[in-house]
């Protein structure tokens, strides 16, 4: 699947309920993962912001921190098929609930990052474990 340019506009998807789609970023390193119907494992293959500097204390709350993980290879294309996996869970006879963990190291950077853009793509607000959690020195 291509990658697309994060400052596209996203494509056109069809809004969840609340109640039925939960999705919360998280970082290994403070805490086991939540419990969670699809877990995604951010940690060996996308680059950390957390190696540069410059980004090392901010947050997903940072425009130029989310930039950098937004246009990380392979990271548009895991969040389409995370949104496309709650779709077909929700499509189920049971039709939901659904809970999407979404983890890094820290939980600051790239699974906030993440979360946040399945949350905007699916309608659903997100929780962040861990964002405001300190940096964790490794």
């Amino acid at each position: 699947m291509p990658e697309t340019d994060p400052n596209t506009p996203d494509p056109p998807t069809s809004p969840t309920s609340d109640e039925r789609v939960q999705i919360v970023s998280f970082g290994f390193l403070h805490a086991p993962p939540p419990p969670a119907h699809l877990t995604a494992d951010l940690r060996a293959h996308f680059r950390d912001p957390h190696l540069n500097p410059a980004l090392r204390d901010r947050t997903a709350d940072d425009p130029q921190v989310r930039d950098t993980v937004l246009r990380t290879p392979g990271i548009l294309a895991l969040i389409a098929a995370t949104t496309d996996a709650v779709h077909a869970f929700l499509s189920g006879p049971a039709g939901g609930p659904v809970t999407v963990a979404v983890g890094c190291a820290g939980g600051r950077h790239r699974a906030a990052t993440v979360a946040h853009e399945l949350g905007h793509r699916l309608g659903v607000p997100v929780s962040h474990r861990d964002l405001g959690k300190p940096v964790v020195h490794r």
